[in-house]
């Protein structure tokens, strides 16, 4: 018996978006941010100004330190677990021991070169539903302006 097979050559992002499958079976999900990854982040540019959005599911405010350093701005987050001997101790025996721990709390660091048209001083920042929303307000010399032409 003789059968059709579909040929579908393989192109780069579908191997990669593969292997990724793969890793994710078998490290776990990636829904939190691994060790070593950082989250991924939108940037637009409006007239005014630049927005930059981060997912960080899993952070509160209070977990993320947002600096702004020269022309670099910087976004790290350290969160500290209870290590197993701390959750096995006779006091912590209210909160129940861990029969099971998939949930990872990491750390990331992340760092951005500010373009020359940003003013430092007037970067703003707020946080919703995991996700870090920066306001980065460029300097008024170098928004866009219209020049009219007279006519002689």
């Amino acid at each position: 018996m003789k059968t059709v097979a579909l040929y579908r050559p393989l192109s780069i992002e579908r191997a990669l978006h593969d292997f990724d499958r793969y890793m994710e079976s078998f490290f776990g999900d990636s829904s939190m941010i691994p060790a070593g990854k950082v989250p991924p982040v939108d940037i637009r540019e409006y007239d005014g100004h630049y927005a930059m959005e981060m997912e960080l599911p899993g952070f509160d405010e209070k977990d993320v330190e947002v600096q702004v350093n020269g022309g670099s701005l910087s976004i790290a987050s350290r969160k500290e677990t209870e290590s197993r001997e701390e959750s096995e101790k006779p006091e912590s025996k209210k909160d129940g021991r861990f029969l099971m721990r998939e949930r990872k709390i990491t750390s990331f660091s992340r760092s951005f070169t500010l373009p020359e048209s940003v003013d430092p001083d007037q970067i703003s920042a707020s946080f919703k539903n995991g996700i870090l929303t920066l306001e980065l307000k460029k300097r008024p010399e170098v928004k866009k302006r219209l020049i009219s032409i007279e006519s002689k």
